[in-house]
C-alpha cells in the first residue's frame, strides 16, 4: 500500500492547500478504505474521533511515524517553531463531562450523534472559520433523536429545514449544552512544551484534532 498511500497523502496535502473539502473527504475515504481489511465497515459512518485516529495511524505506519508541525508560540503570538511529533504519542482523549443527551425542558431530551465525515472535514479544515448558519446546519445533522417518556422522534421524522427551525427556537441554556457536547467530544490531543527562541519563555501547547497535525 505504501506507493498508493504516498500518492494519496500528496493529494490530501494539495486538497488542504486548495481548501477543497470534497477532495479532502474523498482522499481520507480512499486512504482508509485501502487499509481496512475488515468487511462491512462504512468509513463514513464512523465517529469522527475514530476517523482521526485511524487516519493518523495509517499515515504513521505507511509514510513515517513522526510529523513536523509549525507551532506559533502563544507568549508573543508570532514566533513559529518547527516541532517533530511522534504519532504513537497522540491519543484519543475522553472528557468525563461529555454527554450526548441535551435536556430541552422538563419532558423533552435531544440525543446527539457525532458529525459525519463530510461535516468533520468542513469543521476541521475550515480556514475562514465556521459561521452561524454553517454551525446550525452541522448541529441539525447531528441530532439522532428527540424523546420523552412516551414517544421518540428520530432524525427521519424531521426535514433538515424543520430541524434547523426547531434548533433556532432553542434558548441559551440549550445552546450552552449543545456547545458542551461539541467541545467535550472525544478528540485527538497531544500536549507538548516549547521554548520561544526569541523570548526564552516556555509555552505549554495542546494540539487538538487532525488538522493540527497537517499544518
Amino acid at each position: 500500500y505504501r506507493p498508493f498511500l504516498v500518492r494519496e497523502e500528496k493529494i490530501l496535502i494539495m486538497a488542504l492547500e486548495s481548501e477543497d473539502s470534497k477532495q479532502i473527504t474523498n482522499s481520507v475515504i480512499d486512504i482508509l478504505n485501502a487499509c481496512i481489511i475488515t468487511k462491512g465497515i462504512d468509513i463514513t459512518k464512523l465517529a469522527t474521533f475514530d476517523i482521526e485516529y485511524l487516519f493518523l495511524n495509517v499515515r504513521g505506519k505507511s509514510v513515517g511515524e513522526s510529523v513536523e508541525v509549525m507551532i506559533t508560540c502563544p507568549d508573543d503570538g508570532e514566533t513559529q517553531v518547527p516541532i517533530t511529533v511522534d504519532l504513537d504519542a497522540i491519543q484519543v482523549t475522553f472528557d468525563p463531562a461529555h454527554n450526548k443527551d441535551i435536556t430541552l425542558d422538563d419532558t423533552l431530551t435531544m440525543r446527539m450523534k457525532y458529525p459525519s465525515l463530510d461535516q468533520f472535514i468542513k469543521e476541521n479544515f475550515a480556514v475562514d472559520g465556521v459561521g452561524f448558519e454553517q454551525s446550525i446546519d452541522m448541529i441539525a445533522g447531528c441530532v439522532e433523536m428527540i424523546f420523552n417518556k412516551e414517544e421518540t422522534w428520530s432524525e427521519a421524522d424531521f426535514t433538515k429545514k424543520e430541524m434547523i427551525a426547531f434548533l433556532e427556537g432553542l434558548g441559551s441554556k440549550q445552546f450552552k449544552e449543545l456547545e458542551q457536547f461539541f467541545t467535550t467530544m472525544p478528540k485527538l490531543t497531544h500536549e507538548l512544551k516549547i521554548t520561544n527562541p526569541k523570548t526564552k519563555v516556555e509555552n505549554s501547547i495542546k494540539l487538538e484534532g487532525l488538522a493540527a497535525f497537517f499544518n
